[in-house]
C-alpha cells in the first residue's frame, strides 16, 4: 500500500530517537486507555451523580477535550469534595488547557499527595521563581530521588532559582559537576552557556555553547535543545562583533538540520549587519527552556499529554517562546485538534523568526478543518512573499494532495524544481517524490517515473519512496524484479510499518507467490489493525490459497474498518461471489482483483524528513 503521510511541517525539530529516560520515559509513552466505542459525551449540568459526572469527565479527558473534562471534574467533586483522584486529575486538565494559574492553586492543595509530586513541585517551583522568590524556588525543588531524568530536570530548573537570586557562578559549579549517563551533556552544556550569558560571562557561555554545537550526538537525543544552542552562540558572536563567527555556527547547524526556517531568517539578521537579541534573557525564560528541552527529547507517539504538560507549563513561564508554541501546535494536531492547533500558531508573535513556520502551519491545519479554500489562498500568499521558499511550496502542494487537485499539484512542485535549481540538495528529495506522486496519479508514468528516481538518487533509503516506486512498478507489470526489490529494501528499512509489509505483500499477490502474499499480509494485519484495505488485500489473499471463509470474514471486515480509499461495491461483490478464476493468458501478476485507489502521501516534514512520519 502506498502509505498516507500526516505533513508535520513544525512539531520541533524533529521528534526524539531511541531515547531511553529511566522509569520516566516509560510512563511518558505509555498508551492512553481508549474511549469505548459507545461512550457518551454529558455536558457538567447533565451529570447529576459522582459516577456520571466522573464517568464523563474521564471520557472528555480520554478525548484530550480538557475544558469539558475541567467542568466534569468539579461536579464530580461537588458530590466527593475529598477525592483525591479526582482533584488530581482536575489539577493535570487544568494545566493541559493552558490555565496555570487554576493549575497552580490545585497544585498548591495536592502540594503533600506524593501520587502527583512530581508535577506539583515543578509547577510551585516555577511560580517561586517568576515571582523572584529564589530561595524558597530552590527549596521547594530540591530532589534526592533515583530518576535520572527527574534528578536533571530538578536540578537545571534549581541552578536558574540560583542565577536568578545572583549566584550564577555557583549555579555553574553545580550544572558543571552533576554526574549522570551520557545524554546529560546534550542538556546541561546548552543551559550552561544560557546561564553564562544571563550571568554576563561571555566567555563562559562561549565555551559551553561550542561544547554543545560540536556533540553530534545531540541532533538525535534533542535536536530542538540543539538548534537554541546553535542560534544562542550565533547571536552571541554577532553581538560580539564576530560576523564570521556567528555565520559559522549558523553553517553547522544548517549542516546537520537542514532547512530550519529560524536558522535561515537568523541568518539574514546577521548578514545584514543585526545584532538579535537571545532568547534567554532572565531566570523564567531558562527555567522555561529546561521544559521545552525536556519535553522536546521526549516528544514522540503515545507521550503527548505528558509532552503538552511540559510545554504548557513552559509557556506559562516563557509566553512569547514561539518554538514552545508551534511544539503545542504539533501535538494539538497530532492529537486531533486542529482548532487548538490554529489558536497556538496564531499566537507566534509577528517579529519571531518562526512566526513564518508557524503561518505555513497554520495554513495546513486550515485545510485540516475543511477550510480548503482559505488554506490554499493562505498558502500562495506565502509563496508569493518569498519565492524562494521551498517549505510554502511543500505546504501548498500537501493541501492540493488532500484535495485531489492533482494537476495544480503537478504545477507546484514544477516550480518548487525550478527555484531548486540544477544542483538539489538531498533535503529536497520531498519534492521531487511528491512532483512524482502528482504525475502518477494524473497517469503521466513519464513524468512520474523520473521524479521518483531523482528523490532516490537524493535520499537512497527513503522507505516511502523505495515504497512508492517498487509498488508502481510491480503494479504495472514492469521492471518486476527491481520493483520488488525496492519493496523488500523498504520492509528493511521499516519493518514495523504495517502500510510497507502490505506493499510487499500485496506485490506477492500480483506475482502469482500467493503463499508468500498470505505470510506478508498477515503481519500487516497485525502491524495496523483495522485498515480497511489491508484486510481486504488479506481477504484475497486468503481466497487464492483456498482458505475461502477466512477471505469472507476479512473482507467483512474491511466493509467496518477505517478507510475511504477502498472499493466498497467490489467489496461486497466479492463476499458474494468470490475471486473470479485467475485469467490463464496472464503474464506474471495476478490480474483478476483491481486495486482500490491508494491514498497519496502528504509531503513528510522537511526539517528532518528521515525522523518524522
Amino acid at each position: 500500500m502506498r502509505q498516507k503521510l500526516r505533513l508535520l511541517l513544525l512539531s520541533g525539530v524533529a521528534l526524539a530517537t531511541a531515547l531511553t529516560l529511566s522509569g520516566f520515559a516509560q510512563a511518558a509513552t505509555a498508551e492512553p486507555k481508549p474511549a469505548t466505542e459507545d461512550a457518551v459525551k454529558f455536558e457538567a449540568d447533565d451529570a447529576n451523580s459522582f459516577s456520571g459526572a466522573f464517568l464523563a469527565a474521564r471520557t472528555a479527558d480520554v478525548d484530550h477535550d480538557y475544558a469539558s473534562a475541567i467542568s466534569l471534574y468539579r461536579k464530580a467533586l461537588i458530590f466527593d469534595p475529598a477525592n483525591l483522584e479526582i482533584r488530581e486529575r482536575l489539577m493535570i486538565s487544568l494545566l493541559l488547557n493552558g490555565e496555570f494559574e487554576s493549575g497552580l492553586k490545585e497544585a498548591d492543595a495536592l502540594k503533600g499527595d506524593a501520587a502527583v509530586e512530581r508535577i506539583t513541585r515543578i509547577v510551585r517551583g516555577l511560580d517561586a521563581i517568576r515571582d523572584g522568590k529564589f530561595d524558597s524556588a530552590r527549596k521547594i525543588l530540591a530532589y534526592d530521588g533515583p530518576n535520572d531524568l527527574d534528578r536533571l530536570t530538578h536540578q537545571l530548573l534549581a541552578a536558574w532559582a540560583e542565577v536568578g537570586g545572583g549566584k550564577g557562578k555557583q549555579a555553574m559549579a553545580t550544572i558543571s559537576g552533576l554526574k549522570g549517563p551520557d545524554w546529560f551533556k546534550v542538556f546541561t552544556d546548552y543551559h550552561l552557556g544560557a546561564m553564562a550569558l544571563v550571568a554576563g560571562d561571555v566567555n563562559a557561555a562561549r565555551k559551553s555553547l561550542n561544547n554543545a554545537v560540536t556533540n553530534r550526538d545531540a541532533v538525535a537525543t534533542a535536536p530542538d535543545t540543539f538548534m537554541r544552542a546553535v542560534m544562542a552562540l550565533a547571536r552571541l558572536e554577532a553581538s560580539a562583533g564576530n560576523k564570521q563567527k556567528a555565520l559559522d555556527a549558523i553553517s553547522v547547524g544548517d549542516e546537520l538540520i537542514s532547512n530550519y526556517a529560524p536558522l535561515k531568517a537568523l541568518r539574514q539578521s546577521i548578514e545584514k549587519g543585526e545584532k538579535p537579541v537571545q532568547q534567554v534573557t532572565n531566570a523564567a525564560e531558562g527555567a522555561a527552556g529546561v521544559l521545552f528541552s525536556i519535553g522536546g527529547a521526549l516528544n514522540r507517539q503515545g507521550a503527548e499529554d505528558m509532552v503538552a504538560l511540559y510545554l504548557q507549563v513552559a509557556h506559562a513561564m516563557d509566553p512569547k517562546s514561539a518554538d514552545t508554541l508551534i511544539m503545542l501546535g504539533g501535538i494539538a494536531e497530532k492529537l486531533e485538534n486542529p482548532q487548538r492547533a490554529i489558536a497556538l500558531y496564531r499566537q507566534v508573535p509577528a517579529d519571531s523568526p518562526m512566526r513564518r513556520i508557524s503561518e505555513l502551519q497554520l495554513g495546513v491545519t486550515l485545510s485540516d478543518t475543511g477550510k480548503v479554500e482559505e488554506a490554499k489562498q493562505h498558502l500562495k500568499a506565502l509563496i508569493e512573499s518569498d519565492p524562494a521558499d521551498i517549505r510554502s511550496y511543500i505546504a501548498y502542494g500537501s493541501v492540493l494532495s488532500e484535495a485531489k487537485d492533482y494537476k495544480a499539484m503537478a504545477e507546484n512542485y514544477d516550480k518548487a524544481v525550478e527555484v531548486i535549481g540544477p544542483v538539489p540538495r538531498p533535503a529536497d528529495w520531498t519534492v521531487f517524490f511528491q512532483r512524482g506522486i502528482a504525475y502518477e496519479r494524473l497517469k503521466q508514468w513519464d513524468k512520474a517515473e523520473p521524479s521518483f528516481r531523482k528523490a532516490l538518487e537524493l535520499n537512497p533509503n527513503q522507505a516511502q519512496v523505495l515504497n512508492y516506486l517498487g509498488y508502481s512498478l510491480v503494479d504495472m507489470n514492469i521492471n518486476l524484479d527491481e520493483g520488488l526489490d525496492m519493496i523488500k529494501k523498504a520492509v528493511d528499512a521499516k519493518p514495523d510499518d504495517g502500510y510497507i509489509v502490505d506493499s510487499l505483500g500485496w506485490a506477492y499477490f500480483r506475482l502469482g507467490k500467493f503463499e508468500e502474499s498470505v505470510t506478508e499480509l498477515e503481519r500487516a494485519v497485525q502491524l495496523r489493525a483495522g485498515d480497511a484495505t489491508i484486510n481486504d488485500h488479506l481477504g484475497d489473499a486468503y481466497w487464492r490459497v483456498g482458505r475461502q471463509l477466512e477471505a469472507v470474514y476479512q473482507w467483512n471486515r474491511a466493509l467496518i474498518s477505517e478507510g475511504d480509499d477502498v472499493n466498497r461495491d467490489h467489496i461486497k461483490d466479492k463476499v458474494e461471489k468470490g475471486l473470479p478464476p485467475i485469467d490463464p493468458n496472464s503474464t506474471t501478476a495476478d490480474r483478476s482483483t483491481p486495486e482500490p485507489a491508494a491514498p497519496v502521501p502528504p509531503a513528510p516534514a522537511p526539517e528532518n524528513p528521515d525522523k518524522k512520519s
